[in-house]
């Protein structure tokens, strides 16, 4: 008689509407329940509401914007929250080791490649 030693499969099931998005933050914190709960966004520059520019005499779109809204455009930055997750403390260490293990592993690659996976050669 043979030994198997146990083991199972994890078949994943993918939602029809299922698209990974680039993050590059997160916010958040404990829950009242002792739960973590990290929301993630990306951070970007505002895109306006509306602006206004002058047309040119000959009717193409001049260069002078005469108005943006809103005002404080140019002193302000969005950050486009578009998913978060909450996470119970177990299952928050298990995310924290496996995230270190690809951390690690990037690192590595790095070392040995010279640069982030995915970049272009510099020449």
């Amino acid at each position: 008689m043979s030994k198997h030693e146990p083991k199972i499969s994890f078949k994943y099931i993918f939602k029809y509407d299922y698209n990974p998005v680039y993050v590059n933050g997160a916010h958040g914190g404990i829950s009242p329940r002792g739960e973590i709960v990290a929301n993630f966004y990306l951070e970007r520059p505002p895109l306006p509401n509306e602006i206004t520019h002058a047309i040119n005499p000959d009717g193409s779109i001049g260069a002078e914007v005469i108005a943006v809204d809103p005002e404080n455009l140019n002193s302000s930055i969005v950050r486009y929250v578009s998913n978060g997750v909450v996470l119970n403390y177990q299952n928050a260490k298990v995310l924290h080791g496996w995230l270190g293990d690809k951390i690690a592993e990037l690192e590595r690659l790095i070392q040995v490649g010279d640069g982030m996976p995915g970049e272009a050669q510099k020449n």
